[in-house]
């Protein structure tokens, strides 16, 4: 075996490197964080290869004099902590760079060059640092703030270059890392431009609505438009940001996003909580999407956990999950009735003939739609049929009646189609409503009404249950006896079980959850509450039994109702949280207006 001997300090760099610089989209991310730190209000990122040729990045912060450029390119030199600081303020950071490693890593490994002048300052300087290699600061011309420079990331050490991927790739890398930044900063205007052509430009945003319209430049105008505003305070710790409705929902959980103290973060206790706070809204394979910002005093928070500062551990984890939770929960009961917009943008392109994506096209030289005569055509030789209809009572009633209110956001009831569906007629439109979805929703609503105020009543078991559980799931559960007692649990330790596991005693259990598995249920919360840290996974799974039943005792398809029931139905879904959508996330009811269906038959 070799004897031990020190490292090289050119290899102690290039491990250094390698611990802080991934890839292109990990150095770009140090030197933004370094020009937002630095208070600069416009950065613009270029990119040659997806960043392995070129990475350039311009602020107009404060800059740096000609001494500070050479402190800046050494290991572990920072403005970020205070002259004198015996560590104390490693658990206080309150700037999103201070290791003080960025610079002299990437500098390790490829061309680096930095132009600086600050902001009191009559002359910029330039520095060079090629593959560890320092040169010497030199006048240079440039204007306020910094200019960063770096040409063939990993030439110094090729064997990382085989590890990146394509350059459309590490260009969605970076992309990606800037997005996350710049919502985080709405103040500051960002720029991407790849291989010359621009990707994107955000504008600094001011203002009350500065955050809505940065997240909206992001996400889509969509969700700007069907986002509600989330905010709550515990204990010194503020949550606020802008949540998805849950009918605009997608595939992946791509588009959820949490950021602490102006830090992007990626964090399982964001997917746990959310997963908790929707859970009631969708199905299992469904996500929302939402933007979450948590400011909280730098000594509860740990950002030192990850060399490229991507994770963070809160020393108070089950608070914060609950607040997001509870603000969620809170957010989305605020909503009302109210479903996303995108629900009725898919129902009028459903309407549009193929080929004719903007309406029915332009009229013939005798002033008709050529569309419109396909639908004439299945009415031919029909004319008796619908004269027939139009004398009776159903027609008159579906067709006839008073002005509609504006007071009434789901209108009056004028018919029922299939019997399934509710065709309601508004102010200025028309509402589909989903008879069985939005009564399903409404008795699940009334359910947990009902349980928050009386609470969950409990059933005896003529002949106790014993679980046998996992040591560590077994004390788990124990000692949350209580909690479990206000859930409708009565529970007890029965002593040593086979196989050294727990034997724990069920008494009474729920009424809802009577005759099911309450044994093996027990066993899935303690593994959910090991895993999120939070006794929130039981209510939740007796949330979703709760719904289960409601899905079985509602209004169902196929049932015909009178006027009387359609309109009290609609004044329920008005007057209750929740209501645009039932409980697996499908929207209760559509909405049309007007001026849409004006449009789409030609008329605007």
């Amino acid at each position: 075996m070799s004897r031990i001997r020190r490292l090289p300090e050119d290899t102690i760099n290039r491990i250094a490197a390698g611990e802080v610089v991934e890839r292109p989209a990990s150095a770009v991310k140090e030197l933004v964080e370094n020009a937002i730190d630095a208070k600069a209000t416009q950065i613009d990122v270029s990119l040659g290869a997806g960043g392995k040729t070129l990475i350039l990045i311009e602020d107009n912060g404060h800059g740096m004099s000609a001494d500070e450029l050479t402190l800046a390119v050494e290991r572990h030199a920072t403005s970020k902590l205070p002259e004198g600081d015996g560590g104390d303020r490693m658990f206080r950071i309150a700037s999103l760079g201070f290791r003080g490693e960025a610079l002299p890593s990437i500098g390790a490994v490829a061309h680096l060059s930095m132009i600086s002048r600050p902001t009191k300052g009559d002359v910029a300087h330039e520095i060079r640092v090629d593959g560890g290699k320092l040169g010497q600061v030199r006048p240079a011309a440039g204007q306020t703030g910094t200019r960063v420079e770096v040409r063939d990331l990993f030439y110094a050490t090729p064997a990382r270059l085989k590890f990146l991927k394509s350059d459309r790739a590490e260009t969605t890398a970076v992309s990606d890392i800037l997005r996350r930044l710049a919502m985080a900063n709405p103040h500051i205007g960002f720029r991407l431009t790849s291989d010359g052509r621009k990707s994107f430009a955000y504008p600094a945003e001011q203002g009350e609505t500065a955050q809505l319209k940065r997240l909206g430049a992001i996400l889509g105008r969509d969700f700007s438009d069907n986002a509600v505003p989330v905010l709550a305070t515990r204990d010194g710790v503020r949550l606020y940001g802008f949540a998805g409705l849950p009918t605009f929902n997608h595939a992946t959980a791509q588009k959820q996003y949490l950021l602490v103290n102006g830090r992007p973060v990626r964090d399982k206790l964001l997917n746990g909580a959310v997963r908790g706070a929707y859970q009631d809204f969708l199905a299992g394979n469904r996500h929302p999407a939402l933007a979450l910002f948590i400011e909280l005093e730098p000594s509860e928070l740990d950002v030192n956990v990850h060399p490229a500062k991507t994770e963070v551990r809160f020393r108070d984890a089950g608070l914060i999950r609950s607040m997001i939770v509870g603000g969620l929960r809170a957010s989305l009961a605020e909503a009302g009735h109210r479903a996303s917009t995108t629900v009725a943008g898919q129902t009028m392109s459903a309407f549009r003939p193929s080929g004719m994506a903007g309406g029915f096209g332009q009229p013939d030289p005798q002033g008709n739609f050529a569309a419109a005569k396909s639908f004439q055509a299945p009415m031919e030789g029909k004319s008796e049929a619908v004269a027939e209809w139009l004398s009776t009572p159903q027609a008159a009633q579906a067709m006839g009646g008073e002005t509609v209110p504006t007071h009434l956001p789901l209108g009056l009831a004028r018919a029922q189609l299939h019997e399934t569906y509710i065709l309601s007629q508004t102010h200025d439109g028309f509402v589909i409503v989903d008879q069985h979805a939005a009564h399903e929703r409404l008795v699940y609503e009334r359910m947990k009404t009902q349980m928050a105020a009386r609470g969950i009543a409990r059933q005896i078991l003529l002949v106790p249950e014993v679980a046998e559980l996992e040591p560590e799931e077994g004390d788990l559960i124990l000692s949350r006896a209580g909690e479990l007692l206000e859930l409708g649990f009565v529970i007890e330790c029965f002593g040593p079980g086979s196989d050294g596991r727990v034997a724990v005693f069920l008494r009474e259990v729920p009424a809802l959850l009577y005759g099911a598995d309450c044994t093996g249920l027990l066993r899935d919360m303690a593994q959910e509450m090991s895993e999120l840290g939070a006794g929130l996974a039981l209510k939740e799974r007796l949330e979703e039994i709760a719904g289960t039943l409601a899905c079985h005792t509602s209004v169902r398809a196929g049932r015909r109702l009178n006027g009387e029931e359609m309109n009290a139905l609609l004044r329920d879904m008005e007057a209750t949280p929740n209501s645009g959508q039932c409980n697996h996330g499908r929207p209760t009811y559509v909405e049309l207006k007007l001026a849409d269906i004006e449009r789409l038959f030609g008329r605007r």
